[in-house]
C-alpha cells in the first residue's frame, strides 16, 4: 500500500476565481435583468420583485429539533416537491403544516431565502469593474452578517461540510435546478478549505445526489486531480481511498481520461 508519513494540516488554495476588492458589485438578479439584452437569461424560479405574496402561511417543521418555518404557499410551489405536499401528498389534514425531519434547518433557511430573493448568503456578486463573479464580502457591505462561514456541521456525520454542496442536495431533492446551478458557482469561488472537508463533502455529495448527476461528482473529480498535489501528502486521502467507495472508483476513471487526453495532445503533430 502506502508508505505512512508524517502530515501536515493541509488544505485547498488554488483553483478559485480572483476576489477583488473594488466596490461597484450587483448582484445575481440584478445582473440577470440587464444580461437579458445581450444574451438569453434563465428564468429565475423565485417570484418577481414587487410581487404581492397573498397566499396561504404554511409552516414547516424542519430537523429532529423541529424548528419551525413559515413561508407562502404561492413560493414554496416554486419547488416541485412542495407542489406535490401541498396537494395534499405530505400535508397534515387539520393544519397547513409539512414535516421535514431529515432536513437540516440552516441548509432550509438558504433554500427559503433563494424562493424569496432568488438567493442565498453569501449572494453572488458581479464586479463590473473586473467583469467577474465573487461572493459578497460581509464585513465591506453595510448591514452585512459578519465573516462567512463556508461549511455548515453536519450531525449525522458529526464533521463540517461545505454548504454550497448540502444547498445543491437540497435542491435535487426539491426540483430548482436554478439553485443547483447557483451552489455550484459559488462553490468554485471558495478557497482555503481542508482536505478532509473536501473528502466529507464529496462522500455527502455522492450519497445524496443520483449516479446520473453530472455536475456537482464531477466537480469534486476535477477539483481532486487539479489538486493532486496536495490529496497526494495527506493523510486523510489515504484513509478515504483505503475505505473505498464509488466517488474513488470515479476518481479513477477519471484520472485515465486525464492521462489520455495529456498523452493525446503529446502525441498530435505540432
Amino acid at each position: 500500500m502506502f508508505a505512512r508519513k508524517h502530515y501536515k494540516p493541509d488544505s485547498f488554495s488554488k483553483h478559485r476565481a480572483g476576489k477583488a476588492t473594488s466596490k461597484p458589485k450587483r448582484s445575481f438578479r440584478e445582473h440577470a435583468v440587464t444580461a437579458q439584452r445581450t444574451e438569453k437569461a434563465k428564468k429565475p424560479e423565485s417570484p418577481p420583485l414587487g410581487s404581492t405574496l397573498t397566499s396561504a402561511i404554511i409552516t414547516l417543521c424542519v430537523g429532529p429539533e423541529q424548528r419551525l418555518f413559515a413561508a407562502h404557499e404561492d413560493v414554496l410551489s416554486l419547488s416541485p416537491f412542495f407542489s406535490a405536499a401541498l396537494r395534499g401528498q405530505f400535508l397534515e389534514s387539520h393544519a397547513k403544516r409539512i414535516n421535514l425531519p431529515e432536513e437540516i434547518p440552516e441548509i432550509f433557511s438558504s433554500v427559503l431565502e433563494y424562493l424569496y430573493k432568488g438567493d442565498y448568503y453569501p449572494r453572488l456578486m458581479h464586479n463590473k469593474r473586473r467583469n467577474t463573479w465573487e461572493l459578497e464580502d460581509a464585513a465591506d457591505i453595510n448591514g452585512g452578517r459578519g465573516a462567512v462561514e463556508s461549511t455548515v456541521y453536519h450531525q449525522a456525520t458529526d464533521e463540517p461540510l461545505l454548504k454550497d454542496t448540502m444547498v445543491y442536495c437540497a435542491a435535487e431533492r426539491y426540483g430548482l435546478d436554478e439553485l443547483k446551478r447557483l451552489a455550484l458557482r459559488k462553490q468554485g469561488l471558495q478557497s482555503g478549505i481542508q482536505c478532509s472537508t473536501i473528502l466529507a463533502s464529496a462522500r455527502y455529495a455522492y450519497t445524496n445526489t443520483p449516479d446520473t448527476d453530472s455536475k456537482l461528482r464531477s466537480h469534486y473529480l476535477a477539483l481532486i486531480i487539479r489538486s493532486r498535489s496536495t490529496f497526494k501528502r495527506s493523510g486523510t486521502m489515504q484513509m478515504e481511498m483505503e475505505s473505498g467507495g464509488k466517488l474513488f472508483f470515479d476518481l479513477f476513471v477519471a484520472m485515465c481520461n486525464h492521462m489520455d487526453d495529456i498523452s493525446a495532445i503529446t502525441k498530435s503533430p505540432h
